[in-house]
């Protein structure tokens, strides 16, 4: 075969692979993104007719559930991280809080400066440095009775070396990085 042809037929050979690798797939890939993009809007409606979830406490981005769900009262009354229901529901500063039981919601609602974790459940040793670095439910600590949530274990080992060092400098920082936050 000469040259001339068996470039031919390689660029054409290429052409074709290309058309068939991609082309065929790039209308899977627009209606995945339309569908992602469908569903991102669905989930940011909220149907009680609440304001749009804030980010002043840390929320679940796929759920819009405050501190992933997780029951803010347990840590107190329960010693632990318990996962709240949907039945036991209520709406506090502009976002979605679940409980384990009716008690805990009733407790909360009372009480949401009490139970509500610190600095909106960002980890206190980041906002200390200026930062937010939304915690994990799972890293928790009650200092000073009040709940805090880290993003690290190495985070909630140096606060409890020293609590009261952090929550003096998170304080001072708070209202600054709060004001940068999303309402």
């Amino acid at each position: 075969m000469p040259p001339s042809t068996l470039m031919l037929s390689a660029s054409t050979m290429t052409a074709q692979r290309q058309q068939q690798n991609h082309g065929g797939h790039w209308p899977l890939f627009r209606r995945g993104i339309a569908l992602f993009t469908l569903l991102a809007g669905l989930m940011a409606q909220d149907p009680a007719g609440h304001a749009a979830i804030t980010e002043q406490i840390v929320t679940d981005r796929f759920s819009g559930l405050a501190i992933g769900g997780f029951d803010p009262v347990a840590y107190f009354v329960d010693s632990k991280a318990v996962k709240g229901l949907e039945d036991f529901e209520a709406w506090q500063g502009g976002v979605v809080w679940r409980f384990h039981n009716e008690g805990n919601r009733a407790s909360f609602l009372a009480h949401p400066e009490i139970y509500s974790p610190q600095f909106g459940g960002y980890d206190p040793t980041d906002v200390a440095r200026g930062v937010t670095v939304a915690g994990n439910p799972r890293l928790w600590m009650i200092a000073g009775e009040r709940l805090f949530l880290f993003s690290r274990e190495a985070s909630r080992d140096a606060f409890a070396a020293n609590p009261d060092r952090y929550v003096q400098r998170a304080n001072t920082r708070w209202p600054t990085l709060q004001q940068e936050l999303p309402r």
